[in-house]
């Protein structure tokens, strides 16, 4: 049999080399790959029973008979069966078509010996076969009876047997679902061995139970509650003790199917888990290393801070006010593992420190029980020097690669105040731009000081139960974008503001100082003649010119952010994130001015100023349908007013809004569309100035992702949206309808495609392809282009696929 399937090899590799000589398309060549191949995998496959071993068959996977009582629902069934079906094993070799393809190629050249190329084949390619058991179908059984019993349905069966078809052999199961379980009453119960502080924390804690009345019983539920009270328990001084400590008894009603359960403290707890205990000394060794240690835990050089903590530091590296923020377990209060907790997690998250461990001494203090605590803090070296370079990505569409010099100073005021002084220079291109790409330079330097507590004249009072201090950060930077050869554009910024999180899924971040200066320069003459040529035919590049050159501005801000993120611990397949922004400028600007320039603007050191207000929110939703497919949504939507100063103008360059491009509407080029019916580029045939956007922004885009290996991923997506002004102006012309109105709908572009992406762990590279379904600057919202669709037509494909390059996910 061997020696024929060789054979059938040899001619069917000829008969390829053939065919492939000859002008075939690569469609038709694909077919004849696909058959010849599964020719090759259906002849080996008569030749697979040979080589198992007598009597045994090859496991081909797990079948589930469910005979459920008429109150258990179609929803509850399945999920029994998805539940058991991913306990079973063993797992069955993988199948194509219901064939064991692995395994073909497992036994396709025989035996090889240790080494060779037909070992390495088998390795690489085969996959061992998977025999069917008696022995796994008993041991399943147990586990499934279990799991079962975990989910309230007492009373449960599960029979199983092997089923022989051929060479292969199935595991049936009959399980048989009895009604199920839900909860009636949980009782906390005071029992008479314990001490009236440990009966008052199990009376606390039983307020906060997770367990509800008519939910449906779940072990894992019950394991969290006890984990719960248990830690109630040790936030009330109690530091020896453990869930085990904790015993639940359950009554079942086998009428009602109800359960009654009572938590209880087991009677031979040990007597220590029954003691609360008090803080007496806490020690903290900030410098603290293998090599130093005799050095930094000699407590005769320690010194102590306001009577409460004694810091061990020979090199008086930090200031002792940076603990009063960081260390929550205080001298003389009792013992609560949320203090202990909140500590650690302080000192992680402040960024000083490399490796933090603590340890605690019992002790006895007359009648009363104590511990001293140690801090052992490795921080990291205080200054250091980075060199990076990147590949960038904006939604601009614009690609490139940028160096930075990074100084970093962790300790910059003796409190932990991280100092960075970065420097960088870059080069980006636009990708997708067609014959009007642009290419910009960017030269800038900036540096950043991020206290970890909050820096005001004013006292503020935050919640101390944070795991992470409130932030104040301080800004000051220059930016300089030669944008090509057209002008220079220079930007000066500085800021100041807060940063807190509420908890693990909210962020704020408050900056009520936030001051940017634009100033073009150089600009070219080019430019200058271009709008002047084209005054005529094209008064849009005229317009752009006088909007390049007159945007010397003062931008004086205030904004606040507010972000969210469902929680990452949640066992729940969706995340949800929306990060919100509101920015108003120049109130205080307008208040405080009384020049005015030639043109009637108010200004500040003779330079005009903005005044408006700006709010946006992103929010995004992921839904994991299966492990390897994801569903991506995001809905985006922007809103800018002009007044005062600016009334009647848009919003400042650096501030308008944009659609199009690798991270937006990936059927369309960057700024490609918009505001309105407004066209900056048919898609080929670009304007060369493409600087204006919109004061109002609308975007929706959903994709499906699906991971076919450890680095490649796939993707299908649509992207909608457009951008509009929110005042008249003569800007884009009256048939570009720019304004925004209620006819919007009517004005919205739509595209779709297809995407892979390599996942190289450290970051990802996106590839897309998208074409629009719909131009509302050619069609005028009267119809779509879908049935314009001519993958054939090499003119089509010039003015419609889009490809962006990109590095990480579009949203």
């Amino acid at each position: 049999m061997l020696v024929y399937l060789n054979f059938l090899v040899t001619a069917i590799g000829r008969y390829w080399s053939r065919l492939l000589s000859r002008k075939v398309q690569v469609s038709n060549r694909l077919t004849i790959y696909m058959a010849s191949f599964l020719s090759i995998l259906t002849l080996n496959g008569c030749n697979i029973a040979k080589h198992l071993p007598a009597n045994e068959r090859l496991y081909a996977g797990t079948d589930i008979i469910l005979n459920a009582d008429s109150t258990v629902n179609k929803a509850e069934q399945g999920t029994i069966k998805e539940q058991l079906g991913a306990l079973a094993r063993p797992r069955p070799n993988k199948q194509l078509f219901g064939y064991p393809y692995k395994v073909g190629l497992y036994y396709l050249f025989g035996e090889p010996k240790r080494n060779g190329l037909r070992a390495w084949f088998r390795r690489k390619f085969g996959e061992e076969p998977v025999f069917a058991s008696a022995k796994a179908i008993s041991s399943n059984i147990p586990v499934w009876k279990a799991t079962l019993q975990n989910e309230g349905y007492f009373g449960s069966n599960v029979t199983g047997l092997l089923k022989e078809a051929g060479y292969k052999a199935r595991g049936v199961y009959t399980v048989d679902v009895k009604p199920r379980f839900y909860l009636d009453t949980v009782i906390f119960i005071d029992t008479t061995n314990i001490r009236e502080s440990m009966k008052t924390a199990m009376r606390l804690a039983a307020r906060r139970t997770i367990l509800k009345k008519g939910d449906p019983y779940r072990f894992d539920n019950l394991k969290l509650e006890r984990e719960r009270v248990s830690q109630a328990i040790k936030q009330r001084g109690f530091y020896y003790f453990l869930p085990d400590y904790l015993a639940i008894l359950a009554d079942n009603d086998t009428i009602k199917h109800r359960t009654r359960l009572f938590f209880a403290i087991k009677p031979d707890m040990p007597e220590a888990a029954g003691v609360p205990y008090g803080i007496r000394n806490v020690f903290l060794y900030p410098n603290y290393s293998l090599s130093t240690a005799q050095n930094d835990t000699n407590r005769r050089r320690a010194y102590r801070s306001d009577e409460q903590f004694t810091i061990v530091d020979s090199t008086h590296r930090f200031d002792p006010k940076l603990f009063r923020d960081i260390v929550t377990v205080k001298p003389g209060a009792r013992y609560s593992s949320r203090a202990q907790d909140l500590t650690l997690s302080r000192f992680i998250n402040l960024g000083a420190f490399k490796f933090v461990r603590n340890r605690f001494e019992p002790d006895q203090q007359g009648d009363s029980a104590v511990l001293d605590v140690h801090y052992y803090l490795t921080p990291y070296p205080t200054k250091s020097v980075r060199l990076e370079v990147d590949g960038t990505s904006r939604s601009n569409n614009f690609n490139g690669s940028q160096v930075t010099l990074s100084w970093r100073n962790r300790n910059a005021m003796k409190r932990a105040e991280l100092l960075t002084i970065n420097t960088n220079a870059g080069i980006e291109f636009q990708i997708g731009g067609g014959e009007q790409s642009v290419t910009n330079y960017r030269f800038g330097a900036d540096a950043l000081l991020s206290f970890p507590r909050l820096v005001s004249p004013i006292r503020f009072n935050y919640d101390e139960r944070r795991q992470a201090l409130p932030k104040t950060n301080v800004t000051l930077g220059y930016q300089k974008i030669i944008r090509g050869g057209l002008y220079d554009l220079n930007s000066f910024q500085t800021t100041f503001g807060y940063a807190w999180r509420q908890n693990q899924q909210v962020e704020h971040v408050f900056q009520p100082f936030n001051v940017t200066y634009v100033r073009p320069s150089n600009i070219s003459t080019a430019f200058l003649d271009s709008a002047v040529n084209n005054i005529i035919t094209n008064p849009y590049i005229m317009q752009q010119y006088l909007t390049v050159s007159r945007s010397q501005q003062l931008i004086f801000s205030s904004l606040y952010s507010f972000n969210y993120n469902s929680s990452l611990r949640s066992a729940s397949p969706t995340t949800f994130r929306l990060a919100t922004n509101l920015e108003i400028a120049g109130n205080l600007a307008n208040f405080l001015s009384k020049e005015r320039n030639d043109d009637g603007d108010k200004v500040i050191f003779n330079v005009p100023f903005a005044q408006f207000l700006r709010i946006d929110a992103d929010a995004r939703l992921y839904t994991k349908l299966t492990p390897k497919i994801t569903w991506a949504n995001r809905l985006f939507a922007g809103l800018g007013v002009t007044y005062g100063n600016s009334r009647g103008l848009q919003l400042p360059l650096t501030k308008q809004y944009f659609v199009g491009g690798s991270n937006s509407i990936r059927a369309f080029r960057p700024r490609a569309i918009g505001p309105g019916l407004f066209a900056r580029d048919t898609i080929r045939n670009g304007l060369l100035f493409q600087d204006g956007g919109g004061d109002i922004k609308l975007e929706a885009n959903t994709e499906i992702r699906a991971k076919f290996t450890q680095y490649i991923e796939g993707a299908v997506f649509v992207d909608a949206g457009n951008i509009w002004t929110y005042s008249d102006n003569d800007i884009f012309g009256a048939a570009a309808q720019a304004k925004f109105s209620p006819e919007f709908y009517r004005q919205i572009a739509i595209g779709t495609g297809v995407g892979i992406r390599i996942d190289l762990s450290y970051f990802l590279v996106r590839f897309d392809l998208a074409t629009p379904l719909r131009k509302p600057y050619k069609t005028n919202g009267s119809e779509w282009v879908i049935n314009q669709i001519d993958f054939g037509d090499s003119n089509w494909r010039k003015q419609n696929l889009v490809f962006n390059i990109a590095v990480g996910y579009p949203f």
